[in-house]
């Protein structure tokens, strides 16, 4: 198995699970990053009408576009999936307008000869088709976000199948109305009035109908299993339908943490929908949180639920003003996704899990936070900077207000945002508001500075006296002059540790603290509040560079980078593991098990690298007609117990019969 797919895989482990929520938030950006002028106008309202054909992977739909002008306007621009032709386009009074199709920004201008003035409404109507099948006029380029197939259909908001504007910052309401075969379940936002209505040709159509301003794009269809449990909706394949309990009693647990500590969510109706593995890991729209097919194991993945649940609260409730405030909406669903960690795994969990964040923060590091809005959306910069580093001042911020002010503002900002947009200085003055604090000087470190400080501990240790215990006076250096925040020390000693909270004010910082018990050890910031670097990161942000460079197809680069890892940490068995996937990739399988070699004989973090290199051994020794030596990696592989992402499972089925290339279709 490889780990290195992007789009879009299942994350289990911590450096998987990082690399797949960078991969998922390509969603949450996929569309403004062509558009080459400023939005003019913003859509109030649809009412479509579409019909999917499964077998010829048909859409021909009809969209009736309520819109209001934001300037002086004569041409209304909407971004269109490429591979949808529009054949008409008439006005109120149904006289057909002049339209001209932009592939190169998925846009069609229609020409408004009367023209519009500031603040006028009025609707068009669209007639248009198309074939959506291999993604090849997607949005984002190797990534279908739209397809029709008699398998599953699925037309994700991402994917511009109808007629739009402002992605994830124009809130609308819409009436969708779905014809599909009569066997296939449909899940869409909304309330649906009524049974489905026959169809012609023995299909039928189903309506949903979304009456509060927000983003109910999305539609999926397909031969699912309806479960009903703990109040949700659950639509598996029949392969997974066994797994439906679980993963409702997960979601349930999921919403009831994250409404105690926001508030409850909006609505009672949430459906969990499976998607095919050929589009993203995870997608979701108002009362919609679909996962990909992977996914839906036994071993729930409940990360990436908790983390599209999420976005319920942060994203269909409220949502970015501007491109520039995307980091609120994905840094609180990343936020929430650890802080959820933290409440099942404990505060081991929860420590891995933040550096998972502190990772991808600082992968471009050199990049501000507010200046992210003018990087191309789809870049690794992008989303790292938006989902990672987002989160990461979130959780630094429940570190500098503490947890009952942080959970009074989080609640604020939910609640007072339901079904509005939230800019970034709104959020700031709210969280002022509930804290009593003048935050700017935080907001301006982290949005506005670039990298992160790396401390360095300085101290001298003084007896008080014949049972009086010892006395720790420090300096702690740094090398950013601006730097301000709190810092946790912790003293271990021979008896009970001793934890202090200091002001950490530019450069160098002194501090003292005085202990019972002879101190063994001093800890700068042991439960990883503050971000900052440090050697072990700097490993894993090489290997995260690397990997994205592999998701682009550029193995070149993505070894330059594993080899900045090794320089580093030589023994890092996950840097050797990469590696490794690179030469298997290309068939270099001489190299690749030399690497897969190395990777067992290193640091054996994390756990998993060495269950799979058993297996990826085993396949090479398959691969090159060496069937001993392939069933001897199998059952090694096994006796690690270790059953991340199925190892154990794969390991037994090559045991039986030989692992050949075309079972992996590759």
């Amino acid at each position: 198995m490889s780990f290195v797919r992007r789009v879009r895989g299942v994350r289990v482990t911590s450096n998987v699970l990082r690399l797949f929520l960078t991969a998922a938030s390509l969603v949450a950006f996929a569309l403004s990053a062509h558009a080459a002028e400023k939005q003019r106008i913003e859509v109030n309202d649809y009412v479509i009408d579409a019909e999917l054909v499964p077998k010829t992977h048909h859409l021909g739909a009809k969209a009736k576009v309520k819109f209001t002008a934001l300037d002086d306007i004569s041409t209304a621009v909407f971004e269109l999936n490429n591979a949808l032709r529009v054949t008409r386009v008439t006005n109120e009074a149904g006289k057909v307008l002049p339209t001209e199709r932009v592939t190169q920004d998925f846009t069609v201008r229609v020409s408004l000869p009367a023209g519009m003035s500031k603040g006028q409404s009025q609707t068009l109507n669209f007639e248009y088709e198309g074939t959506l099948f291999n993604g090849e006029d997607s949005p984002v380029e190797g990534l279908k976000l739209a397809n029709v197939d008699p398998d599953t259909s699925y037309l994700l908001y991402a994917g511009r199948w109808f007629p739009m504007v402002g992605f994830e910052t124009d809130r609308f309401t819409a009436t969708i109305n779905v014809t599909v075969p009569a066997f296939f379940q449909v899940i869409g936002s909304g309330a649906k009035p009524g049974a489905p209505r026959p169809a012609a040709g023995g299909d039928k159509t189903v309506s949903f109908v979304w009456d509060k301003p927000s983003f109910p794009g999305t539609i999926i269809a397909g031969p699912f299993v309806e479960t009903e449990a703990s109040n949700l909706r659950i639509y598996f394949k029949p392969n997974h339908k066994d797994f439906a309990h679980i993963y409702a009693e997960t979601a349930a647990r999921e919403i009831a943490f994250f409404s105690q500590i926001y508030g409850p969510i909006y609505t009672t109706n949430l459906s969990i929908v499976e998607l095919p593995d050929d589009t993203v890991p995870s997608a979701w729209a108002p009362q919609v949180a679909a996962i990909a097919s992977r996914a839906v194991t036994q071993k729930v993945n409940y990360r990436l639920l908790a983390n599209t649940l999420a976005h319920q609260w942060w994203g269909a409730s409220v949502s970015a003003a501007a491109k520039d405030d995307f980091w609120i909406t994905e840094g609180a669903s990343r936020d929430s996704e650890v802080r959820y960690v933290q409440d099942q795994a404990g505060e081991a969990g929860f420590e891995e899990a933040t550096k998972d964040m502190a990772v991808g923060a600082l992968a471009y590091d050199n990049i501000p936070l507010s200046g992210a809005g003018k990087l191309d959306t789809f870049s690794p910069e992008f989303q790292s900077l938006v989902t990672d580093k987002g989160g990461m001042i979130f959780h630094m911020l429940r570190w500098e207000l503490g947890e009952a002010n942080y959970d009074r503002t989080m609640k604020s900002l939910a609640q007072q945002y339901a079904g509005k947009s939230v800019t970034t200085d709104q959020f700031r003055e709210l969280a002022e508001q509930n804290s009593g604090e003048k935050l700017g000087a935080f907001f301006t470190q982290w949005l506005d500075g670039t990298g992160a400080p790396e401390f360095k501990n300085k101290y001298t240790v003084y007896r008080l006296g014949s049972n009086k215990g010892f006395r720790i006076v420090g300096q702690i250096n740094q090398d950013l002059d601006l730097f301000r925040m709190p810092l946790e020390v912790r003293v271990d000693t021979d008896g009970k540790s001793e934890i202090k909270r200091i002001e950490v004010v530019g450069t160098q910082s002194t501090y003292s603290i005085d202990t019972f018990g002879k101190p063994r050890r001093i800890v700068l910031d042991p439960n990883n509040w503050v971000l900052k670097n440090s050697p072990e990161l700097r490993v894993r942000i090489a290997i995260l560079r690397g990997q994205q460079l592999v998701a682009q197809g550029d193995f070149a680069e993505a070894l330059k980078e594993y080899q900045k890892a090794l320089d580093a940490n030589h023994s890092s068995s996950l840097a050797h593991y990469r590696v490794a996937e690179v030469f298997y990739l290309q068939k270099n399988y001489q190299s690749a098990a030399n690497a897969y070699r190395e990777s067992l004989n290193g640091d054996g973090e994390p756990k998993w690298t060495e269950v799979w290199s058993h297996i990826q051994l085993g396949k090479i020794f398959d691969l090159t007609d060496q069937r001993e030596r392939a069933t001897n990696e199998y059952r090694q592989a096994l006796q690690t117990n270790d059953n991340t992402q199925g190892a154990l499972e794969e390991a037994r089925r090559y045991l039986n019969a030989p692992y050949k290339r075309e079972q992996a279709g590759q």
